[in-house]
């Protein structure tokens, strides 16, 4: 699994920001937590609907339909943040230093476009969706209970701009750290070892609760 990498944080405005930023990202993350235990309640209700009353829930795929965007994609730059997406670091692990952080800046950057291409592209997706005139606003909806599909389509480009402040910050972060040495707000390299250890000690820290 994804662990959190740590992130140092000073007085700057940088690290103020970040924090601010940071708050922002848990709240979008307990929202997609608390749809994913919605989700789950609602599958309970209807095999249960379905076992014992023959009566599952009416439009039980579409509600699925319309949560998905909610799992998986409100905790993006909560993720991000932390260091927590799966990464490919055969090479750039291998890099110290100003090597170091001049790669994360290069790749982050190429992240940021192309997040900004997926803003564009997910917007223009929501707005053949959306219409003011329409009843409910919506040009589109399910097959089965007809709900409304353009919120769903609304929160890819909201948590897609999310990230992109994300990445921006981190290229705030990543810049200043090859300039100065001092890596503020982004997600520190830590080698094997240190990873195992954490590992080890959040999974002795589960155990031990009661």
């Amino acid at each position: 699994m994804a662990m959190r990498s740590p992130v140092r944080e000073d007085g700057s405005a940088l690290s103020r920001l970040d924090r601010a930023l940071y708050r922002v990202e848990g709240g979008f993350a307990l929202v997609s937590g608390l749809a994913v235990f919605a989700l789950m309640l609602l599958a309970v209700w209807s095999v249960s609907g379905r076992n014992l009353l023959n009566s599952p829930v009416r439009g039980y795929v579409d509600w699925i339909e319309i949560t998905m965007p909610l799992i998986a994609f409100m905790g993006i730059s909560y993720a991000q943040r932390d260091g927590g997406h799966i990464r490919m670091d055969i090479l750039v692990g291998r890099l110290r230093g100003r090597a170091l952080w001049a790669a994360e800046f290069v790749t982050t950057l190429a992240i940021l476009i192309l997040v900004a291409l997926l803003i564009w592209g997910s917007w223009a997706h929501f707005a053949r969706s959306f219409d003011w005139g329409a009843p409910l606003f919506s040009r589109d909806s399910t097959i089965d209970i007809k709900l409304p599909i353009w919120p769903a389509k609304l929160l890819v480009p909201v948590a897609l701009a999310l990230l992109a402040l994300r990445l921006v910050l981190q290229l705030w972060g990543y810049g200043r750290a090859f300039l100065t040495g001092e890596a503020v707000a982004v997600p520190l390299p830590e080698d094997p070892a240190s990873v195992a250890a954490r590992e080890a000690q959040a999974v002795s820290d589960t155990e031990e609760m009661p």
